[in-house]
């Protein structure tokens, strides 16, 4: 199948079934193979792996993942190419195709994604690693990322094919203008990459802009020293969610109710900050010890 995904082929098989890309999904073909052929190596997979793939299209990817994983999950929320894909995926016994969002909302996963995932990491044995590699649709790359980082178990590892400016966002330095709540959650525990830069043309239909192979590893130990992973993300989300303003005025208004300005100013002192700063121009280390400070003082004004 990975030989066969160019465009005059994806074009006759559409044709064929009466069908056309759907740009609600975020339909992009990946058409270059040696592209296709970089995303699975890069992965560098192993028998006890467990791949999960979001996008499964027409199975492309899903068949080059299949020959090197132990299992492989993979997710099509369309109906027909789910039908069309599952034609060349019956030989992979290995290969569960979920046909689901992969998303239940913003920021939730299906439970039957994780739960398919687990399965498949018990029956493979305590040496199992869990990956996401895929071509994600754009319109779903970062609440699924984000998502997967704060679940149980997280990938060991993801290597996907998302927009360029993205991907500038993931491996972004402080006080540059694609610096974030995404670079700081990802950083704060993985250690990011970009491997290949993508022109439209390798896709089709191509899409006005510009995208990225992106290898994403995460780090137990960074991970690990997260105390409350969920208050953490959301701390992080609230603080750059007015990037421009002050440390001291948007940390009152992400504690508004939890947190009196006194207590605020009071724990971004003791933070080593005097609330002139902007989130922006912290770097990830001293995001991380902003928001233990503000956990713990959290903790401390609870009545409970």
């Amino acid at each position: 199948m990975a030989e066969r995904q160019t465009a005059s082929y994806l074009n006759e098989r559409f044709a064929a079934a009466g069908l056309r890309p759907l740009t609600r999904f975020g339909q992009n073909f990946l058409i270059d193979l040696n592209l296709l052929d970089l995303i699975a190596r890069s992965a560098e997979m192993r028998k006890t792996d467990v791949v999960l793939e979001v996008g499964t299209g027409m199975g492309s990817l899903t068949t080059l993942l299949a020959e090197s994983a132990g299992a492989v999950v993979t997710v099509e929320i369309d109906d027909n190419l789910a039908e069309l894909s599952q034609s060349e995926l019956h030989q992979y016994p290995h290969v569960k195709q979920l046909h689901i969002d992969a998303l239940k909302n913003k920021h939730t996963l299906a439970p039957e994604l994780m739960d398919s995932v687990r399965f498949a990491l018990e029956a493979l044995g305590e040496e199992s690693r869990f990956m996401l590699v895929a071509n994600l649709p754009y319109n779903i790359a970062t609440p699924l990322i984000s998502n997967l980082l704060v679940g149980d178990p997280p990938p060991a590892r993801m290597v996907i094919t998302i927009q360029k400016e993205m991907a500038d966002r993931i491996v972004a330095k402080p006080g540059s203008k694609d610096y974030g709540a995404l670079t700081v959650w990802i950083q704060a525990q993985c250690q990011a990459q970009i491997v290949r830069v993508m022109p439209p043309q390798v896709f089709w239909p191509r899409p006005k802009i510009d995208s990225a192979i992106v290898r994403i590893d995460l780090q137990p130990e960074r991970r690990a020293a997260l105390t409350d992973l969920r208050f953490f993300h959301e701390t992080v989300r609230a603080l750059f969610f007015h990037r421009r303003k002050l440390l001291r005025s948007v940390t009152c208004s992400a504690f508004k109710g939890r947190l009196s300005k006194a207590e605020v100013d009071a724990t971004i002192e003791r933070a080593g900050y005097t609330g002139g700063e902007r989130t922006e121009q912290l770097d990830v280390e001293q995001i991380i010890g902003l928001t233990e400070h503000l956990r713990l003082a959290v903790t401390n004004a609870d009545p409970r």
